[in-house]
């Protein structure tokens, strides 16, 4: 029997899942057993937990249904557990090292407890000093094990349910479990407390708590509030039967309508109207119940704190709603303004866009920008043609910067970056779809709707995930103004978990993943014979040459574009007679227009579509572009030039290390990468099972029908279970080479 249990619900937070399990399995004590708690086998969370599983005999992944909530959640792991003690972690908490070593000696000192409070430490997510709201509660215990009655302001229904180890076999005595609903840290501690016979506390920090950006669930408005009232009804009327002491049930009491109070006086927490069937306002409806339940368990003799919250008290026992609400405006008053709205330069366009912002808006425009207005591309680009398909009611403007026009395909409106019109459709579409983001002054209307497609697998970091790279956070200028922008969202899309979990990380936000794959790359398993024929004579591939794409990413502290210290001649030379170079230098670097072909070497970096560049090549060479994640759909190979991989990795930063997982041979100098092209490793057996383990990880959803899931799923407004399921990939054929893998000797 271990000494603790872990129980550790992934919670819709797998992209730090990971960071909780290592924080567990790194403990110096090790008599434990860590259970994850995922919502069903295949999900990204799963996958974390499986990981980690493969490697360490102390993990026990187990399932319990999304319907079941955390509450489900936390009930599964504890009747999956066999250790003496329980704790529960959030998915986005971490155990302080020594935590499991230090609650250890503590029980060691005190003997055996039915609960042992320990203090936790909330760490702001981004910047700010971490609090310690437990200590406090814990300062005035007795020193040793004690009796409930030695200490009785401790509870529960203050600490969270991952601020204490409770013994295994007292809850199963007792029937103790997590309530279903919302609030169930309240039902669950108190009922705990009420119960316990014995308690101890620890007063240093065993858990780090991450506080999100968006807030606790329980802060923001909706019915789910009503169940605060059912949690304080079960733990009121539960400690009554249990007949405890004055001075316990008084603090109870109070503690329990504290938390009560704070809803009911909170604006913004209860609807002010129902929604749904029935008159009535909600806030008044938790006021009046609120009251009753007061009335109810009151203790005899009970005296109401001091200052506004004993006016509260007061007003709740009275049934006095029309006096709580006059003192809830007043305090109202007291609240931080909205900060002013951004607004487009110019005082014509400004006041054009306000005037358009108080318009309806209009249900069939679809609003499409690329890369910043660079043109008609990528997802963006996918999304629009498929949508002309299956959703011709819908009209669709692409915003392109001026000079940029030519780029669109006859047909498609058009509206140029920064002109009236631009900011007349983004005042006014229902729908707008973007790889990058909308500018500053964009203003996200209620009923809108925002996708972020993304354009790439991130392998270096992003978003806020940058911060802790000098180089990187100064170009990226504002991470508040950034995070503004990534409120807007409301879906985004993603081709893999790893992209999943790693946006999670790096644009924390409200906003829904779409793991449907990305649009651009439905050509990659669409796509004929023909189509790639056509390209490379599009592109002036010679017939029968073996055409190699080179696309290097940008390097965030050069200014221009460095061809890596490759000579492409040469290596064309070297690598053998038929090989030509594809250069493909990043976007950045691309000033418009092809730049031609010189010797054996075809610029191709002002060509439109990436993805028809990648149809026309026979193998990639790439260093930490993430054009090698969509160009493994096509199982073609690829081969890693990573001559400054250390730098790369220290200055940018990096999600995982591509040297010990490449899709393919990796090469470290012009002569290895001209070596294994001449002697057909980057087609050999290795390299076909690298690529084969990369693809089984980056090439998860792009099955060639992503541009389809996410028209039907976002501007249909299908519902997800109607969306077409992801293709397996072994089933998937990809568009065929031009020429064979394995080149002669």
């Amino acid at each position: 029997m271990p000494r603790f249990s872990i129980i550790v619900p992934s919670h819709g937070v797998a992209g730090r899942l990971s960071q909780a399990l290592d924080s567990v399995l790194t403990q110096s004590f090790g008599d434990f057993e860590l259970i994850p708690v995922c919502r069903t086998p295949d999900c990204p969370a799963a996958d974390v937990a499986a990981a980690r599983a493969a490697r360490d005999t102390r993990v026990a992944p187990v399932h319990s249904p999304p319907e079941a909530g955390l509450s489900g959640a936390r009930n599964t792991g504890a009747r999956a557990a066999t250790g003496t003690y329980l704790l529960f972690l959030d998915g986005d908490d971490t155990l302080v090292p020594g935590a499991l070593t230090a609650l250890d000696a503590r029980l060691a000192r005190t003997g055996e407890v039915d609960v042992l409070y320990f203090e936790h430490e909330r760490t702001p997510w981004w910047e700010g000093e971490p609090a310690n709201p437990a200590a406090p509660l814990l300062a005035g215990a007795p020193d040793g094990a004690f009796a409930p009655d030695a200490a009785p302001r401790l509870t529960g229904v203050q600490l969270p349910a991952w601020s204490a180890a409770y013994r295994r076999v007292f809850l199963a005595e007792h029937g103790l479990a997590f309530p279903d609903g919302h609030f169930t840290d309240v039902g669950f501690g108190g009922r705990v407390a009420a119960a316990a016979g014995r308690m101890a506390v620890l007063r240093s920090v065993v858990v780090r708590h991450l506080v999100r950006r968006q807030g606790s669930r329980l802060n923001q408005q909706g019915a789910h509030h009503a169940d605060l009232l059912d949690q304080a009804e079960l733990v009121l009327t539960e400690a009554a039967a249990l007949q405890l002491s004055d001075a316990r049930r008084e603090a109870l009491f109070e503690q329990v309508f504290a938390a009560v109070l704070k809803t009911a006086a909170h604006p913004r927490r209860l609807p002010s109207r129902r929604t749904g069937p029935g008159k009535g306002s909600p806030r008044r409806a938790f006021f009046r119940r609120a009251s009753a339940l007061y009335a109810a368990h009151r203790p005899a003799g009970f005296r109401p704190p001091g200052g506004s919250l004993g006016v509260q008290h007061r007003l709740l026992a009275r049934g006095a709603y029309a006096m709580f609400r006059a003192l809830r405006g007043a305090n109202r008053a007291v609240t931080a303004a909205r900060g002013a709205v951004p607004y487009p330069r110019g005082l014509r366009t400004r006041l054009l866009y306000r005037a358009q912002l108080r318009r309806p808006l209009d249900e069939n425009l679809v609003v499409y920008c690329a890369y910043w207005g660079r043109g008609y591309a990528c997802n963006p680009a996918a999304i629009h043609a498929k949508a002309r398909e299956l959703a011709p009611h819908l009209r669709s403007v692409f915003l392109v910067e001026a000079g940029q026009e030519r780029t669109l395909p006859p047909g498609v409106e058009h509206a140029v970056l920064g002109s009236r019109r631009s900011w007349e459709v983004l005042a006014r579409a229902k729908y707008l779809v973007n790889n990058a983001n909308f500018a500053e002054g964009v203003v996200k209307r209620p009923g809108s709707v925002h996708l972020q497609t993304q354009h790439g697998t991130p392998l270096k970091k992003m978003g806020v995930d940058q911060s802790a790279y000098p180089v990187v956070a100064a170009a990226t200028g504002s991470f508040g103004k950034l995070l503004g922008r990534v409120d807007r969202w409301d879906f985004n899309l993603s081709s893999n978990r790893h992209s999943t979990q790693m946006w999670e990380r790096a644009f924390p936000g409200s906003y829904e993943h779409l793991e449907y794959g990305y649009p651009r790359n439905d050509v990659y398993c669409t796509a004929t014979a023909a189509d790639v024929a056509r390209v490379r004579a599009e592109l002036g591939v010679p017939e029968g040459a073996t055409a190699v794409l080179y696309a290097p990413t940008h390097r965030d502290w050069e200014t221009g574009f460095d061809a890596g210290g490759l000579d492409l001649e040469a290596f064309c030379e070297a690598a053998g007679e038929d090989v030509v170079v594809l250069l493909r230098a990043h976007y950045f670097y691309d000033r418009g227009g092809a730049r031609g072909r010189t010797g054996r070497v075809i610029d191709v970096t002002g060509h439109r579509s990436s993805e028809d560049v990648c149809l026309a090549a026979d193998a990639l060479v790439t260093d930490y572009s993430s054009i090698m994640f969509d160009y493994a759909n096509l199982d073609r190979p690829i081969v890693v030039y990573a001559d400054d991989w250390e730098v790369y990795r220290e200055t940018r930063g990096v999600y995982f290390d591509l040297l010990a997982e490449p899709p393919g041979p990796v090469a470290r100098t012009p002569e290895e990468l001209a070596r294994v092209f001449r002697d057909g490793a980057y087609a050999g057996a290795e390299s076909s099972a690298r690529r084969a383990a990369f693809r089984e990880r980056f090439c998860e959803f792009d099955d060639g029908r992503a541009a389809e899931r996410v028209v039907r799923r976002v501007l249909l407004g299908e519902p997800p279970e109607a969306i077409a399921p992801v293709t397996p990939l072994a089933e998937r054929v990809p568009a065929p080479a031009a020429t064979p893998l394995v080149r002669s000797q």
